[in-house]
Parts: C-alpha cells; structure tokens; sequence
C-alpha cells in the first residue's frame, strides 16, 4: 500500500481520535479500586478503541481472534467509540463503576481522568517496557506512577519549502532554520525578495506550543498558575508582530481556523512552514500538483533542547474500577507489541511507540526523493528526539485557546504584547481557581 493510500485512510478516523479531547470539565469523586483478578489469562476483558471498526474493524478483531487463541479462558469484548463521546462515555462509565477494563486514552486527556485510573506498575514492569520509546512514555507518569502505555503518535513534526520561491532568497535546504527567530528572519527576507508571504507558523492551537520551543515555562510547578507572563515572552511576541508587520508572516496568520488559513502552500500564497503536519502533502499533492512537484522537505525548526514537540499520543489505560486489571494488563502489552504496532503502521500512516518497529525495513528502506517519502525519513529520524508538550490539565485545550486569542490581538495591534499576557494569565488563572 502507498504512503498516500495510508495517509488517506488516516484522514477520517485517526486524525480525529489524535486531537479531540472532548468538552467536558473533569472527573468527580475519586473512585475506590476494585480487587484486581489474580489471573491475567481467563475471564472478560472489556476494550475500548477510539473511532477504529468503520477501517479497521480487520485488524483489530484479528489480532483479539489471536490473543483469545493463545489464551483461550480469555474472552475480550471489543466496544469502538466516536471519538466525540468518548470523554464523555467514560465520564459515565466511572461515575457508575461500570467500567471497561483497558481503554484507548488521548494523551490530552490523561490529566482529567488520572484520579479514575489505575497506576500501571504492579502490572507493567520496567522490562515490559523495554521496546518503548522512553520519551514517549515518561510523558504518561503522574507523581511518578505510571497511568498510561504509549500506543502510537502523528510522528515528528516536518518543514516543507516551494524550491522555486525559496531559491530567489538564496535558500539553501541542506542548512535549513533550526530555531523560530532563524525561521522568522528567513520570512522577512523571502517576502522581501519575492513578495510572497514567508509563512504562517504562529497562533490559532498552536500558540502554547509554540512558546514552549522557546523554553517558556507554561505553568507553575503545581498547574495552578500561569508562568509565562514574563519580559522574555514580551520579546518574543514583539518580535512575531515585527515579521507580521513586515509580511514574513502572511495575514492570516491571525485566524482563528488553524485548519484553513487563508494563506496556504496548497493555494501558492506561502512560503514555507518551519513545523508542519506531514499529513498536509496530501492534501497538497491531491489539490495542488504543481506545488507538490515543487516542494523540498526537510528537518523542522527544534526546541531549545534539540527536539521536537508532540503535542498528543494515543495510549491505553485501566480504570481503578475494573475487576480485570491484571488480564486487562497482560491484553494491553500483546496490543502495543513491536509487531503489532508495526502492522497497523502499515494501514495508516500513524507512527509507533515501539523502537523494534521503525527498525523494520518499512521504515528504513525509504529512498527516493518525493516528498512524502523524504517526511518519512525524517519522521522515524525525529522519533526519539519528541517532546511531549501538553500542558497536563484538565483544561488543556481552554487554556490555549485564551492565549491564543490574546497573541492575535497582540498582532492585530489591538493590544501591547505585555497587555495580551496580562489578559491571558488572568484568563488562565481564573480557569485554573
């Protein structure tokens, strides 16, 4: 199968059970733990996906028909849901005891649920572990206990660059921007060499993330407080509203529909995108060809650490209330093997958790020069360089969305940069009381 037949079976499903995190507040009363069952292999596992039986329904029920085989006093009952109700269901399901035993969690919502599961580490030892990428589970400990087993991810972040604008700026793709202020300036310069805007990379979601590349720290130690109002980040937005002003930023760089700036590779008003979803070259490839015969790829912009930020995972976890926490436990180790994680990598382009997978010739043994192949060697390269960049809350997705609001009317002119943060942090303040 194609990357691009992958990345279009990703459009629907995954790309919607990665990022939605569900409107609800948080969980209440801190559920007792029910007695775990002294046998992981016999009895009734109940398992909950994300938004996987209408394209996956195959892989998924193949993979139970092995595991029930092998274990054969093991029955797992498979329940899939919209990825829109699934804060919301298991909001229920812990509210009423009736729970299921190993559920398929965003990493984005691992914060709200923490109290209504079970810690993992009588149950996962740090040999069941081994095959894991250590920063993509390190980021699902609380306190030091581990809530949460990885399962996949959208991969390393990529930049993309239209060679034939890029040239007239004396762009060289071997030595691309490595850090925001070096993608800022090479937006000024193209726009001022070619007239084309540079490039969109700042607010809507993405503003917290964005910071964090910075090193601005977010929060306070204890989640309660916002810390980011500080004269660095002043600097820092100063100096995103100095390239808007100069167009090294394009005008709709403002808008609130992160998923449809006006400005676009794809419509041949932008530049480049120091940090980009690969999934974006299809939907280039597919409604632009000429541009996507035009792109270069190569690593994206990195953190003041050297990485990359991952905003999300998918991962899987029990609730306190499951009376199958050891089978449930045994279950989610065979799920997110090695080999497993690497067959579903062959269905969708999604990335795997597991070090044994990308060491697979699938991965590996990706010459050429097309663009979507080179995202791929750069993703698997990027893999152990991610950093986890949520914020930990339960209100994740409010609190970037007030910053976000904030940055724009900084760029908007409609407030000084130290007067957006104030808003913001009194936005997050009063959010976080």
């Amino acid at each position: 199968m194609t990357w691009s037949r992958r990345v279009a079976l990703m459009s629907g499903a995954l790309a919607l059970s990665i990022f939605t995190t569900g409107c609800v507040a948080g969980t209440s009363a801190e559920p007792s733990a029910a007695p775990a069952d002294d046998s992981p292999f016999e009895g009734e596992v109940e398992f909950w996906t994300i938004n996987l039986k209408k394209n996956y329904s195959d892989y998924i029920t193949g993979l139970i028909s092995q595991y029930q085989k092998e274990h054969p006093k093991v029955t797992v009952n498979w329940v899939d849901v919209p990825g829109q109700d699934m804060a919301t269901k298991l909001l229920a399901a812990v509210a009423s005891g009736d729970v299921p035993d190993a559920v398929n969690i965003a990493s984005l919502d691992l914060g709200r649920f923490t109290p209504s599961l079970s810690p993992l580490d009588e149950h996962i030892k740090p040999a069941d572990l081994a095959d894991f990428q250590p920063n993509l589970v390190e980021p699902l400990r609380v306190d030091g206990k581990l809530y949460a087993v990885p399962w996949y991810n959208g991969g390393a972040p990529v930049a993309i660059y239209r060679k034939s604008v890029m040239a007239k700026a004396g762009f060289d793709e071997k030595a691309p921007p490595k850090t925001y202020d070096e993608a800022l300036a090479l937006a000024d310069k193209v726009y001022d060499k070619t007239k084309v805007y540079g490039s969109n990379d700042i607010p809507g979601q993405s503003a917290p993330a964005l910071l964090a590349y910075y090193g601005v720290k977010l929060l306070s130690d204890d989640k309660k407080t916002a810390a980011f109002n500080t004269p660095e980040t002043v600097q820092i937005l100063e100096r995103f509203k100095q390239s808007y002003e100069k167009h090294g930023l394009a005008p709709g760089t403002v808008s609130k529909d992160v998923r449809n700036f006006p400005q676009s590779l794809e419509n041949g008003q932008l530049a480049f995108q120091a940090s980009a979803n690969a999934a974006v070259l299809l939907n280039i490839q597919k409604n632009a060809p000429d541009v996507y015969e035009d792109l270069a790829v190569t690593e994206p912009v990195r953190t003041g650490t050297g990485g990359y930020l991952l905003n999300a995972q998918q991962a899987f976890a029990i609730p306190k209330a499951s009376k199958h926490r050891r089978a449930a436990a045994e279950f989610i180790k065979f799920f997110t093997n090695g080999a497993n994680q690497l067959a579903f990598c062959k269905l969708v382009p999604i990335y795997p958790s597991t070090i044994s997978s990308t060491k697979d010739p699938f991965f590996t043994e990706t010459g050429g020069d097309d663009p979507m192949t080179v995202a791929r060697r750069v993703i698997v390269k990027g893999l152990p360089q991610l950093e986890y960049g949520a914020l930990g809350t339960v209100k994740d997705t409010e609190l970037n969305e007030y910053l976000a609001e904030e940055i724009r009317a900084h760029l908007q002119d409609r407030k000084s940069a130290k007067e957006a943060l104030d808003a913001a942090e009194k936005r997050w303040n009063d959010a976080l009381a």
